[in-house]
């Protein structure tokens, strides 16, 4: 792959997670499209991001079929082709089980679970013809749970399925792999961590946006074409911590 010329689609990238992953794709040579609800915080991020290299955005809601498929369809015709395609767009509703309506359930199932299997249908073509590589944005809140997130754990799992159910699918020309991030300080400095934040994890910190982008990369590199259907934690040792009361 001449990295000069390979292109990346990114959900949910108006922020966060999202945002780091296209930086560090932009580093790396790719040419990035950027997908996020949000109109503004997306044109914000790639004025900002565009000095580093090609950077395109579209307001694409990942839970709507036609606007994936203008998603997909444009960054094709803009770049040429499609590497890689990061769903990472997420949403969560965190109520009470007897408050949580079957509208914010079905909502939460549709950008989360949904959204992936939209894009990734839409750019399998695309994709299979660079020998490319999803990956996916789960959740360490797929293998085990906070009080009131039924909705966005069993989206985060059944992403989980998906990505090894893709991998079979559609390799060997597309490899599908994921990755379930644990604490990540999204806030950019806005929500001081304290000393216990950081001590409670194994590692000796809270994660940053970071550390998921650069294993993104490492699982879009094709030297990595024996990695796939698989699910990296980024967590810092939490889910290895056993916590007694």
């Amino acid at each position: 792959m001449n990295k000069a010329v390979a292109a990346a689609i990114i959900t949910g990238a108006a922020r966060g997670i999202g945002r780091a992953v296209a930086e560090e794709f932009l580093r790396a040579g790719y040419q990035v499209m950027l997908a996020d609800l949000d109109e503004e915080g997306g044109h914000r991020v790639a004025a900002q991001l565009a000095e580093i290299g090609r950077v395109e955005f579209v307001a694409t809601d990942v839970s709507q079929p036609g606007e994936v498929e203008r998603l997909v369809t444009s960054t094709a015709a803009l770049f040429g082709g499609i590497d890689v395609l990061v769903n990472n767009a997420g949403i969560m509703i965190r109520k009470p089980l007897e408050e949580l309506s079957f509208e914010e359930w079905q909502r939460v199932l549709a950008v989360n679970l949904t959204g992936p299997f939209l894009c990734a249908r839409a750019a399998a073509p695309h994709l299979r013809a660079r020998c490319g590589a999803i990956i996916n944005i789960a959740s360490t809140r797929a293998l085990m749970s906070e009080l009131h997130t039924e909705a966005y754990s069993a989206s985060k799992g059944g992403l989980l399925a998906l990505t090894h159910a893709l991998a079979l699918s559609l390799g060997p020309e597309i490899r599908v792999n994921g990755i379930s991030p644990g604490w990540i300080d999204v806030s950019a400095g806005q929500e001081p961590l304290s000393a216990a934040d950081h001590a409670q994890h194994p590692a000796g910190r809270v994660g940053t946006p970071q550390d998921i982008a650069r294993a993104v990369l490492f699982l879009a590199d094709p030297a990595n074409d024996f990695i796939t259907g698989e699910n990296l934690v980024i967590d810092g040792g939490m889910t290895r911590k056993m916590i007694y009361v």
